[in-house]
């Protein structure tokens, strides 16, 4: 009896110790990769952000700290800023080719790849951040937002969002319509577009080329994200009108894309951490954003910084202009049409909801507090 029971123990090991060294050798496949609770696995991650912009850019490396810690040091990621190993408008494609494992970046710069990526981020008049998170992750967003992602065999993970932007610096004051015709300004996606509808010539340029592009009076107006990063940019020297409000980014969201071939290959385990990785820099970013841009705003005014709100027949010419190429867009595009729709029935239903409990309180207290608040201060 006791010959057997170590017979047939030795047997068992044996087979056991063959499928372990069996997986080992099959990273390539899906199935064998996820029985590998201790792999080792080093990827690339491609920023369209420069390493300065501790927030945005930041939000990858939460990530990478995240995952790193969740492994205990077995899946590592390493972070390269916009442009030092990937050209930051080249940061999708580049995860789509497998030249690096993962991006991070906002969809809206690659509409040329498909118009319908700009639900991914934001468009003119959409949802906040708030709002967006509720249909991404409740509303059916990231189902649809998965099926235009497996076009480039990437898995999209939320990461980050800065909440509604500010309009942007300039160098000539808006006072009306007739001063955006002929306006040189960087700005990128579906804004963009509107922009252009009112006689602006718009550029998209990275954040490293906007200081000096100012500065040189190549544009005359840029838009990036809100008084935080602006300061560091240094926008303030170039440009002192200060506009508000970003109407064509209420809410943007960036996104890491992540190659669906290698993401398929790694242990089950890795795939969980980094999915809550992502969700914990997701969350993270937003709540900088509104912890840093109230006390940098502060000392942009403290700079002689001019801030103007736009003119209503501006912002209203803009939607007009929105509602016009949104529906151009969905026509004859199917796949655009899905998400279009999808997007304005939530948008519809957020602002009802938003347009009561949330307004209500804001327009009475923001105004009172805040004057309250600077009343004080100043005593």
């Amino acid at each position: 009896m006791e010959r057997r029971d170590f017979a047939k123990k030795a047997l068992l090991g044996a087979a056991g110790a063959s499928v372990l060294g069996g997986c080992a050798d099959e990273e390539s496949s899906g199935g064998a990769a996820n029985v590998q609770p201790n792999k080792t696995v080093r990827w690339k991650l491609a920023s369209s952000f420069s390493r300065s912009l501790d927030t945005i850019y930041g939000a990858a490396e939460v990530l990478a700290d995240r995952v790193d810690t969740l492994t205990d040091g077995n899946f590592q990621i390493r972070t390269y800023p916009g442009g030092e190993l990937v050209p930051p408008l080249e940061v999708l494609g580049s995860v789509q080719s497998g030249t690096v494992e993962m991006g991070h970046s906002a969809s809206y710069y690659f509409i040329g790849k498909n118009p319908a990526l700009a639900f991914d981020c934001t468009v003119p008049f959409g949802l906040t951040a708030r709002q967006y998170r509720a249909w991404i992750y409740h509303g059916g967003g990231m189902e649809l937002m998965r099926d235009l992602f497996s076009d480039f065999n990437i898995l999209n993970l939320p990461g980050g969002n800065t909440g509604t932007q500010m309009g942007g610096w300039f160098n000539v004051a808006v006072n009306g319509l007739s001063d955006m015709d002929g306006l040189k300004m960087r700005i990128p996606g579906l804004g963009g577009s509107v922009m252009s509808e009112m006689g602006v010539n718009t550029q998209v340029l990275p954040s490293g080329e906007i200081y000096p592009s100012l500065e040189r009076g190549a544009i005359d107006a840029a838009e990036w994200v809100g008084p935080y990063d602006d300061e560091k940019l240094g926008f303030h020297e170039v440009a002192k009108y200060y506009y508000y409000p970003g109407w064509w980014e209420p809410g943007p969201a960036l996104t890491f894309y992540v190659n669906r071939d290698a993401y398929d290959q790694l242990p089950t385990q890795y795939q969980e951490a980094l999915k809550t990785a992502a969700k914990e820099a997701d969350l993270n970013m937003l709540a900088q954003y509104d912890h840093k841009n109230p006390a940098a705003l502060d000392r942009l005014l403290d700079k002689d910084v001019t801030l103007r709100r736009f003119p209503d027949e501006v912002m209203s010419e803009a939607q007009t202009i929105t509602q016009q190429l949104l529906e151009d867009n969905a026509s004859g595009n199917k796949q655009y049409r899905k998400v279009y729709d999808a997007y304005k029935e939530a948008r519809e239903d957020a602002y009802k909801w938003f347009g009561t409990a949330e307004m209500g309180y804001a327009d009475f207290a923001f105004p009172r507090m805040g004057q309250k608040q600077s009343a004080s201060s100043s005593a």
